[in-house]
């Protein structure tokens, strides 16, 4: 592998994206409108086995007939919807439709939860919701509480009350006329959470796909005939932007998945797509090499670059996935606000461990909470600088937070790292409470919420807690009201409530009963001595 010359394509990198810019036009029009047309944008593939194609001409006219959708029920620019669709076509097709005529679309799991996908209406005001006839279940459990929401577009079997997708689109016209929208136009916002307080929605520009083109292009190191596969769900904006919108750009293949995550269909969709890029999370590659025998038994000849995002990709899976097919993870660190900003790169030394340098284009430093610079080997906030056109815009309708986020000109990420003589940066931690699990962030007090509702719990604490498999696990300290016995059938019994009343990975793998909890003077659960127990009686966990 030919070696990185680090400092040189840092110091060239200049940004050229041009003013009027609509980001559904550049990554598929452009393309449908070339000798490209007939390039594959997307294969899918199901559980049950049902797989299809669709060229970048297909997505140019399936997104049109959508654009249209939108038009004739009265969208205009800047008109915000909800995406709850899993990994199908229909994600792709609604998301550019949207951006195509200037509307934001909000991609949302579908494992929210009714007050969750009512918090986020409500939040943004939005006019429509794209979803199944499995997924508008919850939605309908809040109709008469989110008043902007005038139009239910269900994909398969809708009912009354509902509009039909299918027939929406075959009345719809394959010609579209493409707002002429400027790089700095709002193009959609994904909700993240916070350690307290309601979750908050990152706005994006329609700039932010060009904007991550150092991440495609040193991080995911694409190549003309790549296809390029992300086992995550597209409501996330990890597989959102390296699994779909960055790709399309630059016209490379992708492959998605709709199906409960197992290692073994996971492999044979590897082998039978020839798939040359894998973009997953350290949870899913512990997944991975937790069976040495398994990676034997499949011949993924085509597979030469794997990526790893979302929490700390630890030493021995790398090591570990190297043996198994001679290939290198290289890890990343990103967040919603901006996607991915800091890695490993093909051709620059591994420091395994190290979550890399920042790719060229993007500017960061180590700083206190002031948005002062610190030296090289002392911890401090990992800072962005606030030009990045891959950075978010603002928190939506959070101008005090969005204004408190912002030191100097340099956005403060909250994510606790330290830069070393190289210039390798290295994770500590978070400057909050802020838990990674499973390639998913969560907030402590959410699943809090959740756990205190439960009519036996009178107080609950959640941290992060070490786990063999897993790297990290969400753990629940929980205080049960007087005269209630703790056992193992409260356990379960806790942790499914949990899953019903709140997106399920949020729920506590592991819970154990107290009879009080560390608070300071003031009230405040001192989570940080609790993650200090679970790591002193567990360790750190090297190992998978």
């Amino acid at each position: 592998m030919e070696e990185l010359n680090y400092n040189k394509e840092f110091n060239n990198w200049k940004w050229e994206i041009p003013d009027n810019y609509n980001l559904g036009f550049d990554i598929v029009d452009k393309h449908a409108n070339s000798k490209n047309k007939d390039e594959i944008a997307l294969i899918w593939e199901n559980e049950t086995g049902e797989s299809k194609k669709y060229s970048f001409l297909d997505m140019k006219k399936l997104s049109n007939k959508f654009g249209n959708v939108l038009k004739n029920l009265g969208f205009k620019k800047g008109d915000r919807f909800l995406i709850r669709l899993p990994n199908i076509p229909e994600f792709h097709i609604s998301f550019i439709g949207g951006v195509k005529i200037g509307a934001v679309p909000i991609p949302s799991s579908v494992m929210f939860r009714d007050h969750e996908i009512e918090y986020r209406i409500n939040d943004s005001n939005s006019k429509a919701i794209i979803t199944t006839s499995k997924y508008v279940k919850e939605v309908k459990k809040i109709r008469d509480k989110i008043p902007t929401l005038k139009h239910l577009i269900i994909i398969d079997d809708p009912s009354e009350n509902e509009l039909d997708y299918q027939n929406l689109m075959r009345k719809s016209s394959e010609s579209l006329e493409i707002e002429n929208t400027k790089k700095t136009d709002i193009a959609f916002f994904c909700y993240t959470s916070g350690t307290t307080g309601k979750p908050k929605g990152a706005v994006h520009l329609h700039q932010w796909v060009p904007g991550n083109d150092p991440s495609i292009l040193y991080w995911q190191n694409i190549e003309k005939d790549d296809i390029i596969a992300h086992t995550g769900n597209l409501s996330w904006i990890f597989p959102l932007g390296s699994g779909f919108l960055y790709p399309w750009r630059w016209g490379i293949t992708t492959l998605i998945y709709d199906g409960r995550f197992d290692t073994k269909i996971w492999f044979k969709l590897l082998e039978k797509h020839k798939i040359t890029n894998l973009a997953s999370t350290p949870t899913v590659y512990r997944m991975f090499v937790s069976n040495k025998d398994i990676g034997k038994n499949y011949k993924l000849t085509s597979l030469r670059h794997c990526i790893s995002a979302g929490e700390p990709l630890n030493p021995e899976v790398i090591k570990k996935w190297k043996e198994m097919f001679n290939l290198n993870i290289y890890d990343g660190i990103g967040m919603t606000e901006i996607m991915v900003y800091l890695s490993n790169m093909p051709g620059m030394k591994i420091k395994p461990g190290s979550c890399g340098k920042p790719q060229p284009g993007h500017i960061c430093e180590i700083m206190d909470n002031k948005g002062n610079p610190l030296p090289v080997m002392e911890p401090g906030i990992l800072a962005v600088i606030k030009n990045d056109p891959g950075l978010f815009n603002e928190y939506w309708n959070k101008k005090e937070i969005t204004k408190n986020s912002f030191k100097n000109d340099w956005f403060l990420t909250g994510d606790i790292l330290y830069k070393d003589e190289e210039g390798y940066y290295w994770f500590s931690g978070r400057d909050d409470d802020l838990i990674m699990a499973s390639g998913y962030r969560i907030s402590p007090f959410e699943v809090e919420s959740s756990l205190i509702s439960h009519p036996d719990v009178l107080e609950a604490a959640v941290v992060a807690s070490p786990d063999r498999l897993r790297g990290v696990i969400v753990k629940a300290y929980i205080i049960l009201k007087e005269d209630v016995k703790a056992s193992d059938i409260l356990i379960k019994d806790i942790q499914d409530y949990t899953k019903r009343v709140s997106a399920p990975y949020k729920y506590p793998r592991e819970i154990e009963f107290v009879d009080e909890l560390p608070k300071t003077q003031s009230g405040k659960i001192m989570r940080k001595k609790l993650r200090e127990s679970e790591i002193k009686e567990k360790g750190i966990i090297r190992s998978v």
